[in-house]
This record gives structure tokens, C-alpha cells and sequence, in this order.
């Protein structure tokens, strides 16, 4: 196995498209949308950008800005409770988050466009193909795309909930080669650090596709709507997809440009040796439901399964017709243990 010290060099050294995604606990304060954090973030943004580096940004805080904006506007004042009111939020501060990031990187000469996707947009395949032709095209124009769940039109059980499994979904669309998520956190530690102050930060995750996630985090985060467990669970689909995954402090000044030079910071997360294929990728994130061990395509409609369960292969023609399948599904049409 190769030295993860040395691929993470390698990888830094050699990134042509980076994906970095960047939430709310980093952007925001107490008052809303902060102003000099995104300016920073632009700043250490075009400064990869100008190395020849292509760079899309998913961001957050379309409701902290909208929440921002409705302070000064009563009767609705700041408490922002139930989907509607966080849409209605969202719809508001969209424009404006995207207006502070238009006029931050103007200032550094670049380009910058407005991409919203809902789960709808992934899961029809000519929609996911369109998105990524979009991608590929202002990427080729050297414009920075910038990325955010459409909120205000999300279907709640259709939602990705967070951007961290948004940018995870983007990772497929861009074929990108790192993925840095920054946070409010320092890394990966081995425990909770509020509940175990001893607990050290993990530099390197090896092999997350064995790391029992949920047990780490002890369960889902209340805390916004991403926490440390959606951000694993993020990088364990980047890992399929063998794109490496460093999950870094964005409350440090200059965090992505202190971690892309390679400082001892975050946490590294080892990528699988290969990725699976993309076909697979899009069936296990785009066509489930429920409790699932794994994601295909059936051979078979529910009706017919039930006529054939617990039958040899040899009497499916029998209790069928012929000309069919000698197989439920496919194994190359299905992923097993996806990070759902």
C-alpha cells in the first residue's frame, strides 16, 4: 500500500480540478453572512485558479444570508422555524450570497457562475447528463462554478439535506481529482473532542469504506444540518469514486491555502485503489429508497420475483416463458454497501 503521506503529496502537487465545499458554521457569525471569511475564501480560491487549477465551489449560507436580510424587516424578524419559512429564506438570501461572491471575485479577475441543483436533477439521467455537460463547458471557459442545493424548490423527501451530500453527488458530475471540504472543525478525531478532550485528530482515515461511521459519530449530528457524520459519509462516496477527500478547518485564516501547500492540518482520507464505474455510482445515489445493503437494477418486475424466489434458474422458463434473465440483477448493475 502506498505511503498516504506520499500520495497526499502526490495528489496535492498534481490536482488539475478541485472540488472544495465550504458550510455555514465557517461562513457565518452571529450576524449573518461574514463578509471578511468570504472574501478570504475568494482570495485563496483564485489564487489556485490562477495556478492553472480548475475549481468548483459548493457553498452554504442562502438561509444565514436571507435570515440577514430579514432583520431589518418586520414583522418577520429573525426566527426562522419549518421548511417553508427556511425555502422562503433560502429564495431570499440565494441572490444575495451569490452577488458577495460575484463582487469578491471580480475583484480578482474571475468569472464565476450560478449552478442550483435539487436530487430531481440527478436523478433523471438526461438532467444529470445536461448538468454536466454545463459543468464541463464553463470549466473549459475557465469560470468558476459556484454550487448550491436549490432550497427554495427542494421537495423535502427529495432533498439532499446537506451540501455535503451535494458535493459528493458533483464530484461524479466534474470527474474531480480532490475534494476539501472545510469546516468548523480542526479534522477527523478518533472521539468526540466535547465529550473527550484527550481525543486526538486522525491525519489520515486509510480505509473508510471499513470505518463504522455512525458508531464514530455516535449517530446522526443535530448540529446544522451536516455535522462530521454527513461529512464521512461524503467522503466515503468520494472515495468510491477514488477521489481523495481532506477535511480541513476553515475557521483558520487561509485554511485551503495552508492545507493545498501541504501543512500537517485535517484529516487525509485515502481514496479506494479504483473507482467504481460511474453508471453504478449514479444507480446507487439516484434510484433508492428505504433500508438498503445495495443498489441495482432488476431483471425482474416485484410480481414476477415472487414467482420465481426460492425456484432453480432451469424453471424460470417454466413459470415465466423464455428469453429471460438468468439473474435477479446483475452484478454490473449493482453496488453493494452504498454510503447512504
Amino acid at each position: 500500500m502506498q505511503d498516504w503521506r506520499e500520495h497526499k503529496r502526490t495528489v496535492l502537487e498534481n490536482a488539475k480540478r478541485v472540488l472544495v465545499k465550504v458550510g455555514s458554521a465557517v461562513l457565518t457569525d452571529e450576524h449573518g453572512l461574514n463578509l471578511r471569511v468570504v472574501n478570504r475564501l475568494t482570495d485563496q480560491i483564485a489564487s489556485l485558479h490562477d495556478r492553472g487549477q480548475d475549481v468548483i465551489l459548493v457553498t452554504s449560507g442562502a438561509v444565514a444570508a436571507g435570515r440577514q436580510a430579514l432583520l431589518a424587516c418586520p414583522p418577520c424578524g429573525k426566527d426562522i422555524f419549518g421548511l417553508p419559512a427556511k425555502q422562503a429564506a433560502a429564495s431570499i438570501g440565494q441572490s444575495r450570497l451569490m452577488h458577495e461572491y460575484d463582487e469578491a471575485f471580480a475583484r480578482c479577475g474571475k468569472t464565476t457562475a450560478q449552478i442550483l441543483l435539487t436530487r430531481d436533477d440527478f436523478q433523471s439521467r438526461q438532467r444529470f447528463l445536461n448538468a454536466r455537460n454545463t459543468l464541463t463547458t464553463l470549466l473549459e471557459w475557465r469560470v468558476i462554478p459556484i454550487i448550491n442545493e436549490n432550497d427554495s424548490v427542494a421537495v423535502a423527501e427529495l432533498a439532499f439535506g446537506d451540501n455535503d451530500a451535494l458535493a459528493s453527488m458533483v464530484l461524479g458530475l466534474v470527474d474531480a481529482d480532490l475534494f476539501v471540504n472545510l469546516t468548523s472543525a480542526t479534522g477527523v478525531f478518533e472521539a468526540n473532542p466535547s465529550e473527550n478532550p484527550k481525543a486526538c485528530r486522525l491525519e489520515c482515515i486509510q480505509e473508510i469504506a471499513h470505518l463504522d461511521v455512525e458508531a464514530m459519530c455516535h449517530g446522526k449530528t443535530t448540529v446544522g444540518s451536516g455535522g462530521m457524520y454527513s461529512k464521512l459519509l461524503a467522503a466515503k462516496r468520494a472515495a468510491q469514486l477514488a477521489v481523495p477527500t481532506l477535511i480541513v478547518s476553515g475557521k483558520e485564516r487561509y485554511a485551503l491555502e495552508k492545507a493545498m501547500a501541504g501543512e500537517d492540518m485535517g484529516t487525509w482520507i485515502m481514496p479506494e485503489a479504483q473507482a467504481i464505474p460511474s453508471r453504478k455510482f449514479w444507480l446507487a445515489y439516484h434510484d433508492w429508497q428505504g433500508q438498503t445493503i445495495g443498489v441495482g437494477v432488476t431483471n425482474y418486475a416485484a410480481q414476477d420475483l415472487k414467482k420465481i424466489m426460492g425456484r432453480r434458474t432451469g424453471s424460470i422458463e417454466e413459470l415465466l416463458g423464455p428469453g429471460l434473465y438468468p439473474e435477479v440483477v446483475h452484478r454490473d448493475n449493482m453496488l453493494l454497501d452504498p454510503a447512504l
